[in-house]
């Protein structure tokens, strides 16, 4: 017989992969407004659609992340790049009912009867922390614990990130470089007056990689994944609050109020968006009371 009381464990709270549009929209509209002044100004793409100063800069400024990153913080960076372009932002109020059932059951029949359902649970963070309730450890052990989990995982995402940061100050130098050998060219055909302003122009489209690939891509993508963590890491301390509160044996109602500091933004927003009740929306016109007027007495 299937118990009652189980709570039905969601598959993942870090959310479904979806695609980030911000991200895609803000690149169409960066490159839709350099390239269309650059159409408007008179230019025309081919004029910076150049396959050796793209070679320069992508391959100079990759070199260099090579030397700088450790292979394993390399790895991870790249696979970070998936998170850019796939929103995965968790739903905190979901985790939030998820923890109170949890919470409320503990309360009825004791810390002991979550023993089930932690090992069925899918999140890891929170099949972790809640199995170190059920075992009975002493509640500041389990949040030395989580809190190192935390803080190791901040570290080896701000190195990540610093990966793409770096690579968005290597770009523009190395685009100097690139324009640089550009004019070490034109040096050559001093003689062909024409030459030498077609290679001048062409010199230059080195530094205009570098500087839009840094600040378009590699110094916009790190600060993507900072985000992205950013909201992974109130997840995971959201979790540490609320498996705390049940091993304090915390009220399901006081636990819901406490976890509030994390969702209250988003439940005040859905509360806004929410249509009124015809109860709600007639309630100021019942409450105003018609005035009558006093006759004044002869």
């Amino acid at each position: 017989m299937a118990d009652e009381n189980k709570i039905e464990s969601k598959p993942e709270n870090k959310g479904a992969l979806r695609p980030d549009l911000v991200t895609i929209a803000g690149l169409v509209v960066a490159f839709a407004g350099i390239l269309g002044g650059l159409l408007m100004e008179g230019g025309r793409i081919r004029d910076v659609a150049q396959i050796t100063a793209a070679m320069i800069v992508l391959g100079g400024t990759i070199g260099a992340v090579m030397v700088s990153t450790p292979l394993h913080v390399l790895k991870g960076a790249v696979v970070r790049v998936r998170g850019v372009f796939l929103d995965s932002t968790p739903d905190l109020s979901q985790i939030t009912e998820e923890v109170i059932g949890y919470a409320t059951k503990a309360r009825k029949n004791g810390i002991v009867s979550l023993e089930q359902e932690a090992e069925e649970i899918a999140d890891p963070f929170l099949r972790k922390a809640l199995n170190l309730a059920v075992d009975g450890t002493d509640l500041q052990e389990i949040r030395k614990m989580l809190e190192l989990e935390i803080d190791t995982a901040d570290q080896r995402s701000e190195a990540e990130a610093k990966v793409f940061e770096s690579a968005g100050g290597y770009a523009p130098t190395v685009g100097i470089i690139g324009a640089v050998l550009g004019l070490i060219q034109v040096m050559k055909n001093l003689a062909n007056i024409d030459e030498v302003g077609h290679g001048i122009a062409v010199a230059f489209v080195a530094t205009v990689y570098g500087v839009a690939s840094a600040n378009l891509l590699f110094l916009p993508i790190g600060s993507k994944i900072k985000a992205r963590h950013r909201a992974e890491s109130q997840r995971q301390e959201l979790i540490l609050e609320g498996v705390s509160g049940i091993v304090e044996g915390l009220n399901p109602k006081l636990l819901r109020e406490k976890l509030r500091a994390f969702t209250g933004a988003a439940d005040a927003k859905r509360a806004a968006e929410a249509p009124k009740t015809p109860a709600e929306s007639k309630a100021p016109a019942e409450s105003k009371a018609p005035e009558t007027p006093v006759k004044a007495e002869a």
